[in-house]
């Protein structure tokens, strides 16, 4: 394991070309972020985010404190909530041209830094998706800036403490983070240079930076009944065998790493193994821990397409290593792999547009016409003499309160859980209010159970009302049964 070469190649072009695609970069995401509206899990977020805590029910609390930020600086709006993800974006992309500067190649005009840069926002899932305010955005900024730290450490050992903090902010952020560990002492174990390390204090005392700072998340679990754990880890345990999931899995991210990317990306992994690179290996090793418990997982259950993508990085550095001083299909792959940007800008500007180009089967209906529905919710309570309004789902209760025309307080009836240690719901129950969800979710019979009046369901349909994710119910309740804002509407009476 060798250390890396120190950046080359024509410094001004390099910089020209760096400084032209971080611009481009910021103009379409700072814009997309701003029009686009926000996802259910972005809006079920942006509750948590009012009220900042060392831990929530789903995840730790990174995301909640970048959108917390973010809205202070930018405002309680799309572009507020997203503010932070679009600029580590950028981070991320100058952290990953400065790794693949130190790949091995040609000295002169080596561009494998730019190139590396391309691939990683050429792939769909960061060309499309690094705008969102999600846990997985933070967690890849952190993941990467420990590979850079580590990366760094060749050559000045004193970046293992970075590396450490860089490690811990990324569990806070998403407890797959963890498995940075392992493929840092695999890393490590490798080469004769890494086993001398491990007789050094460095790596150690990052483990122990690294645990420090993810300290307060274990302690505000332990004070309440291991809640994100027991969520998270329990994901862990397989309770049957369906290795159909596989297939799943290596299609999906064949495809949104970009086909290019990822072919490259395979390649890379056979060069850094046979060259012995450090930062080659270095983006081969880190990630084959989290990689084996993907494929693991996909054996009993799905693995989500946005999982692996603390690891897209390393692929992108992999591909350009295969494409260092590459001819023939491996030139090609490089030269059209960035053509993912293109693609990624297009999705982007469709999910834009305030109506659909398609008749049926649009995806980005999920984001439309949010602003409408909360106008005839209000409208229906008000006509029922509502004081609030209750929901069964996460999704629908966030972005409902995320709507400006949402007067009402809004609170969710199920899964009270989700919402443990966050202020207690302004709404009055004791008052009649109106519950409203997806019809197929939503049984106005089960309602009885939770309140001693239900009235008669009123169907809402959102935009088109295309699909079944665009028709809703809402039912007029009174008398709520006691404990319903705290236990919950199935556990309640």
């Amino acid at each position: 394991m060798s250390p890396p070469p120190s950046p080359s190649g024509d410094p001004r072009r390099l910089s020209l070309g760096l400084l032209a695609l971080l611009a481009a970069l910021a103009v379409l995401r700072l814009a997309a972020a701003g029009v686009i509206p926000l996802t259910e899990d972005e809006a079920y977020y942006r509750l948590w985010a009012q009220a900042p805590r060392l831990g929530y029910y789903d995840h730790p609390p990174m995301v909640a404190w970048w959108i917390w930020t973010g809205v202070r600086i930018a405002g309680d709006t799309a572009l507020g909530v997203r503010l932070l993800p679009v600029a580590s974006s950028l981070v991320c992309t100058l952290l990953v041209f400065d790794l693949g500067q130190r790949l091995p190649g040609r000295p002169e005009g080596r561009k494998a830094g730019l190139l590396a840069a391309l691939l990683y926002n050429a792939t769909i899932t960061v060309g499309a998706g690094a705008i969102l305010a999600v846990p997985d955005v933070p967690a890849s900024l952190f993941w990467l800036l420990a590979l850079w730290a580590m990366a760094r450490s060749l050559q000045t050992p004193a970046f293992w403490l970075c590396a450490g903090a860089a490690a811990g902010l990324a569990c806070l952020s998403k407890y797959s983070a963890l498995f940075l560990a392992p493929g840092a002492l695999l890393w490590l174990a490798v080469t004769r240079e890494g086993r001398r390390t491990l007789l050094t204090p460095w790596p150690w005392l990052a483990a122990a930076i690294a645990a420090a700072v993810f300290t307060p998340n274990v302690v505000w679990n332990a004070q309440h009944h291991w809640l994100t754990f027991a969520k998270q880890f329990g994901r862990v345990e397989a309770s049957r065998f369906a290795p159909r999931y596989l297939g799943e899995l290596i299609g999906a991210q064949f495809l949104l790493l970009n086909p290019l990317v990822a072919v490259l990306a395979g390649a890379g992994a056979v060069r850094a193994w046979k060259t012995r690179d450090g930062v080659g290996l270095l983006a081969l090793l880190t990630s084959l821990p989290f990689l084996a418990y993907l494929f693991a997982h996909s054996l009993h259950d799905r693995v989500q397409a946005h999982w692996p993508v603390p690891l897209y990085a390393a692929a992108a550095l992999l591909a350009a290593l295969a494409a260092a001083d590459a001819s023939g299909w491996r030139r090609s792959f490089a030269r059209f792999g960035p053509i993912g940007l293109a693609l990624s800008a297009i999705a982007l500007g469709y999910m834009s547009l305030p109506k659909s180009l398609l008749a049926k089967g649009d995806p980005a209906d999920v984001l439309r016409d949010w602003p409408a529905l909360a106008e005839q919710v209000e409208g229906v309570g008000e006509a029922h003499g509502a004081a609030w309004i209750g929901t069964l789902s996460y999704g629908v209760n966030g972005l409902l309160q995320a709507q400006p025309a949402t007067r009402l307080p809004i609170l969710q009836l199920n899964e009270r859980d989700r919402y443990a240690d966050l202020p207690p719901p302004a709404a009055d129950l004791s008052k009649p209010g109106l519950v409203i969800d997806l019809k197929r979710r939503l049984d106005p019979a089960r309602l009885k159970a939770c309140f001693t009046d239900v009235g008669a369901a009123v169907e809402i349909v959102r935009g088109a009302g295309r699909t079944a994710d665009a028709r809703y119910v809402a039912v007029p309740v009174s008398g709520a049964k006691p404990g319903l804002a705290t236990r919950g509407c199935d556990s309640a009476g």
